[in-house]
């Protein structure tokens, strides 16, 4: 039988190798999951990591924040701060992201029996219930984007289960095309009447002082939602563009001030570009 120490050894000793070949790793705990956040960092805050959902300035020594404490540095996984969490590991995690890999985590034979007669060959990775196969390229995390099949790549982690076997394919459109959803379409109220279209290249609004003021008014309609806000989002951005979606007269800068906006109250990235998207779709832009 070996000894629990000479197994948390080996833990460190794959880890360190990983980490000589570029890729970040982390210790699993009991579970198979990443240790939780030290007493200064639980629920975040010290602000997280850089690079997480939400950026902040820690600077923790411990293995703190799942994914986003998967390191290369030798010197940290040898530290103090990191030993205690070697010495009770019950294995190895890495971020494929940070390594500029994507994880296909198939859960159940059917999903690989899909993979083989869908996706291109790669390196294969034989899990418990399933496999792994890990494709060149990074791309955004996914889980269950088909039966028994989640996307391991930016912002997660992914057990580490041995090298493999096979050569490391490019990572296909078809796998990018898995995490690509319908977009949500918002109904939005009170949109009945609105704004005449303008016509390309006879906007009467290219006023600096008149556009400026209409995207102040449209921030501080969506800002001023206290209910509805998906709806409230999505009837802005219609009625920006329908002044100013064919004129040429908005701007990067004037978009990203009305995400801003929807963001502050609670709407995310993807709702935001959904909702533009579908505004867009909506006056044949």
């Amino acid at each position: 039988m070996t000894h629990p120490a000479m197994i948390r050894r080996d833990h460190l000793s794959t880890a360190l190798r990983l980490a000589a070949n570029g890729v970040p790793v982390l210790p699993l705990r009991r579970g198979k999951v990443p240790f939780a956040n030290c007493p200064a960092c639980l629920y975040t805050a010290c602000g997280g990591r850089p690079h997480m959902k939400t950026p902040g300035p820690c600077t923790c020594a411990a293995p703190c924040h799942g994914w986003a404490a998967a390191t290369t540095d030798p010197w940290t996984l040898h530290s103090p701060q990191w030993a205690a969490a070697w010495r009770e590991a019950a294995g190895v995690a890495y971020h494929p992201g940070g390594a500029g890999l994507t994880v296909l985590d198939l859960d159940h034979a059917d999903a690989v029996d899909w993979a083989r007669a869908t996706l291109p060959t790669t390196r294969t990775v034989v899990t418990t219930r399933g496999q792994h196969w890990i494709y060149q390229g990074a791309m955004t995390s996914s889980n269950g984007v088909r039966d028994g099949v989640d996307i391991k790549s930016t912002m997660a982690y992914a057990r580490w289960r041995g090298p493999g076997s096979g050569t490391l394919a490019a990572l296909p459109d078809v796998v990018r095309a898995l995490t690509v959803k319908a977009p949500t379409v918002y109904q939005a109220t009170c949109i009945d009447a609105l704004p005449a279209r303008a016509v390309e290249g006879t906007c009467r609004h290219r006023k600096p002082t008149y556009l400026e003021r209409g995207i102040t008014m449209a921030v501080e309609r969506i800002s001023e939602a206290s209910s509805g806000v998906h709806a409230t989002v999505y009837a802005t951005f219609l009625a920006v563009l329908s002044v100013h979606g064919r004129c040429g007269c908005l701007t990067e800068g004037h978009t990203a001030q009305l995400f801003a906006a929807a963001q502050a109250k609670g709407e995310s990235a993807r709702h935001c570009a959904d909702a533009w998207n579908n505004a867009r779709t909506r006056l044949g832009l």
